[in-house]
């Protein structure tokens, strides 16, 4: 547990130890408490990101810019800022899978339950506590508000963002989920990490697309994690083949940070990897109508991008595993009722296949195809 060691008298002191205490009864590995004024540097590096296009169809980004930069934009009435850190480090390497090209690569983040609702929870129940004892109002944040919280964990101790962008903890390597809770209670800030790369570029050299331009800086729109999650559409064509078979997220960049050789696997039940997450035959995936995919991935992360593109990503994965006997299923999903998976499928099929099969195909299921994507697809497919 990393807590501030910061001395400051009476009340303000007493409210360390109270966070603390329920920070570590709520399974949170990692707290310390910065200022709202911490990060002058970051707007201008979000601004920069985004004005270069980096952030690709993530709109929201650039419509919360000035609220994400600034904490005091967000709530005016902010003191200070505890951030807290839960691990979910992984039992193995995640990158093992890699070599069972038939079974499916799931972000080590995405094995169980979506850490947003776990984490979230957690937060409430600390920020309860600390409003108990402090008076004065409180706001909790996971992610998905305009909150930087990398920057933040950084100024205050629990880490430095690496060059791949994320944090990255002495104790935890590169797996804790971050959380804060704004507070208008005046709290000591605690002093921040200092950067402990060095020279090493580990975690550059092991992204597959090259989604880094310069060490910390990231292009989203080459990174695993953006294409298959939030990208919305096809797969660039140009990504597939290295795409492998991670069907959701990576964690090519996280793994193979160095630091991580003194992370433990996480001890929270509802974040370690449930047994059929581990490494799932992509053939389980590639029948999973609307109702299936939900059933499968109830309270799961993965069920927020929906079955098309889900099933988009498992294709691919088909394509490049080379499996023969997935043909069946992929041919199926040329009747998919949506584009994305039928053009997916066109794909997976044309690595599976020969050009005379899938010509052969194509006279047979092809004539009746009216969407232009998916016709470009069957054009490079049959070329």
């Amino acid at each position: 547990m990393r807590i501030s060691t910061s001395e400051a008298p009476g009340n303000a002191q007493g409210l360390r130890t109270l966070i603390q205490r329920e920070a570590a009864a709520a399974g949170f590995a990692a707290v310390a408490v910065t200022s709202p004024d911490a990060i002058p540097e970051a707007p201008a590096r979000l601004a920069q990101f985004v004005a270069a296009g980096m952030h690709g169809s993530m709109d929201w980004m650039a419509e919360t810019l000035s609220r994400r930069g600034d904490p005091r934009v967000l709530w005016p009435q902010v003191r200070s800022i505890v951030v807290l850190g839960m691990n979910y480090g992984p039992e193995h390497d995640p990158r093992d899978i890699l070599e069972q090209p038939d079974k499916a690569a799931i972000s080590v983040y995405a094995q169980n339950r979506d850490y947003h609702d776990v984490v979230k929870g957690k937060l409430k129940g600390v920020a309860g506590r600390l409003v108990a004892r402090s008076g004065g109002d409180v706001k909790v944040f996971v992610d998905t508000a305009p909150v930087m919280e990398k920057p933040l964990a950084q100024a205050a101790g629990i880490g430095w963002q690496g060059k791949h962008t994320n944090l990255v903890s002495r104790e935890f390597g590169s797996w804790l989920f971050l959380g804060t809770i704004f507070t208008t209670a005046e709290i000591a800030p605690d002093a921040p990490e200092r950067d402990h790369c060095g020279s090493c570029r580990a975690c550059l050299d092991a992204c597959p697309t090259h989604a880094f331009p310069a060490p910390y800086r990231i292009d989203a729109r080459r990174c695993i994690s953006y294409l298959t999650i939030e990208n919305k559409g096809p797969i660039p064509e140009e990504f597939r083949s290295k795409i492998g078979n991670r069907i959701y997220g990576c964690d090519d960049c996280l793994a193979a940070c160095p630091w991580n050789k003194f992370a433990e696997a996480a001890s929270e039940a509802k974040l370690a990897a449930r047994d059929d997450m581990r490494a799932p035959a992509l053939a389980e995936f590639l029948g999973l109508d609307d109702a299936g995919f939900r059933s499968r991935f109830s309270g799961s992360p993965i069920k927020r991008i929906g079955r098309d593109r889900f099933l988009r990503n498992v294709l691919i994965a088909a394509g490049n595993s080379r499996a023969c006997e997935l043909v069946p299923s992929c041919r199926e999903l040329l009747f998919d009722a949506s584009p994305l998976v039928r053009g997916a499928a066109v794909w997976a099929l044309g690595q599976l296949l020969d050009r005379t099969a899938m010509l052969e195909m194509h006279s047979a299921v092809g004539p009746d195809e009216t969407d232009g994507y998916v016709l470009s697809e069957w054009r490079m497919a049959t070329a």
